[in-house]
């Protein structure tokens, strides 16, 4: 069995070689099945939005020993029959943890109910129950600050890759990554039921980060391989996927490096330490840093391959390179 380093060498060659552009329209059949099934899964399974989006009102409950979060729901619940809650154990604190219950907004009289009736429920002192709310035009603005964003960072994206790249083309395939990127995040997001909050959407625009930085290697690798032209031997295509080949193991290593300390601050900050905004960030950095690795090798650099192949130059210069491998071919089997 060949060793990473071995394998690595192989692929920096083409001595093997992994259809990334041969087989694009696999690929391509892929994205467009994992997108659409991501976009059709809020449909189904609404996305869930925190408090700081929707408006709302928030109780923590300090000081408590091991809360059972069903008892927390009744209590509300005792005061407003069938109000919508979420509860969450926020931390541990020298062997005490604490408990936050967000509902929908309430008027000032239900408030301080609701606060009564989780003291007495939990057995603590009133001072140990706080409350808060948070307006709906204030989760308004937070939603539009956060649309705009993501539509200033795709704008500058699009430009500055234009400008490096010169070649508005590079520019388009690396933001079509970088949405499926987004697409696929969200949608798992609201597959599985996890909550989108301020954390997690620095955490989206972080991976956005991430995927863009490892396009942008892969598309240098990219430049300079269809720099030579002719010379090389090789079709545009060819090149490209050579060029993919030769940055597929710095992919893997950087997707491992980035997941596995992802995943531990997850996983700790989750089920061990109840840190909700480390969980909000780090789930939304996991799960988007593998979904960037494979939109980068499967779909920007196949993406860009197709956009570029049928310009007349591209065409014309891939023509002649096939015309001297056949006659290379046909030299060697007159030869022999």
């Amino acid at each position: 069995m060949r060793s990473m380093n071995e394998l690595g060498n192989d692929l920096y060659t083409g001595k093997t070689s992994f259809p990334f552009v041969g087989r694009r329209k696999l690929w391509f059949i892929i994205a467009a099945v994992l997108v659409i099934g991501a976009a059709l899964v809020p449909l189904i399974r609404p996305v869930q939005f925190s408090i700081e989006f929707t408006g709302g009102s928030q109780f923590t409950v300090s000081g408590l020993s091991a809360p059972d979060q069903t008892v927390a729901t009744d209590a509300v619940r005792t005061v407003v029959p069938g109000a919508n809650t979420k509860v969450t154990t926020i931390g541990t604190t020298e062997g005490e943890q604490s408990l936050r219950v967000q509902t929908d907004q309430m008027t000032d009289d239900e408030t301080r109910a609701v606060s009564a009736a989780l003291a007495e429920a939990f057995d603590v002192p009133a001072a140990e129950v706080s409350s808060s709310f948070i307006g709906p035009s204030w989760g308004q603005d937070v939603t539009r600050q956060s649309l705009w964003g993501l539509a200033i960072f795709l704008a500058l994206t699009f430009v500055i890759l234009a400008l490096y790249f010169r070649t508005w083309k590079m520019s388009v395939a690396a933001i079509i990554g970088l949405v499926d990127v987004l697409v696929i995040t969200i949608g798992v997001y609201a597959l599985f039921g996890f909550e989108i909050s301020p954390a997690a959407v620095i955490g989206f625009l972080t991976i956005l980060s991430y995927s863009l930085y490892d396009t942008t290697v892969v598309f240098d690798k990219i430049r300079e391989n269809t720099r030579d032209g002719e010379s090389s031997g090789r079709t545009f295509g060819e090149s490209v996927n050579l060029a993919v080949n030769q940055t597929l193991i710095r992919s893997i290593n950087t997707t491992v490096v980035a997941a596995i300390p992802t995943g531990a601050i997850l996983f700790i900050g989750a089920l061990w330490l109840g840190a909700q905004t480390l969980t909000d960030i780090s789930l939304s950095i996991f799960v988007g840093t593998i979904v960037a690795a494979y939109s980068t090798l499967f779909v920007a650099a196949p993406l860009y391959s197709l956009l570029r192949e049928n310009e007349p130059a591209i065409k014309a210069r891939d023509a002649r390179v096939l015309a001297a491998r056949e006659r290379s071919a046909v030299e060697v089997r007159r030869d022999a």
